[in-house]
């Protein structure tokens, strides 16, 4: 059973950075694409960022791209999202999620992944 733990959360002024990780335990990390999602209050959940499982490749929805930045450190089972330059409407449920499948990666496809954290609340003050 795959577990996620996200942590970092918390109240920024807008202009401000935070950095948020999700622990992760109960697959072989290095073998999943990883990545983040977020859902504002009234709003559909929204695919932010995903990491390949390999080589480094990533992608970003369009308003955080420049601003936010996704990392995995497979020797200790975490993904991280950097976010600099916050705005209020970056205010959201932030969730990291796992593919269903390993070894494979579909850049944006939100429907590849199968599993999710609770989330940890971002919120930007404007």
């Amino acid at each position: 059973q795959v577990q996620l733990v996200e942590s970092g959360g918390g109240l920024v002024q807008a202009g401000g950075s935070l950095n948020i990780s999700c622990a992760t335990s109960g697959h072989t990390f290095s073998r999943y694409t990883m990545g983040w999602f977020r859902q504002a209050p009234g709003k559909e959940r929204e695919l932010v960022a995903t990491i390949a499982w390999i080589g480094g490749v990533t992608y970003y929805t369009e308003s955080v791209k420049g601003r936010f930045e996704i990392s995995r450190d497979n020797a200790k089972n975490t993904l991280h999202l950097q976010m600099n330059s916050l705005k209020p409407e970056d205010t959201a449920v932030y969730s990291c999620a796992s593919y269903s499948s390993p070894n494979t990666y579909y850049s944006s496809n939100p429907n590849a992944f199968g599993s999710w954290g609770q989330g940890t609340q971002v919120t930007v003050s404007s």
